[in-house]
């Protein structure tokens, strides 16, 4: 039983770290955003580092002009 607890906690916890690490992309596409996309691959590639989460996140907050 604890066994399978464990990994019931280890895939949502797993599950919780990729959704926190997509944020700016779910932002952007809730929000249909225009660069949906890039923000896309920017929080793909750059996401890793805090800075580039940081980005992504503000540019899909942003209003489109």
């Amino acid at each position: 039983m604890n066994e399978i607890l464990s990994v019931v906690l280890a895939i949502v916890f797993i599950l919780i770290v990729i959704g926190v690490y997509f944020l700016p992309s779910f932002v952007a596409g809730g929000r249909n955003k225009k660069n949906a996309g890039a923000i896309l691959v920017l929080n793909l590639f750059l996401g890793w580092t805090l800075i580039g989460w940081v980005i992504a996140l503000v540019w899909a907050c942003m209003e489109d002009k």
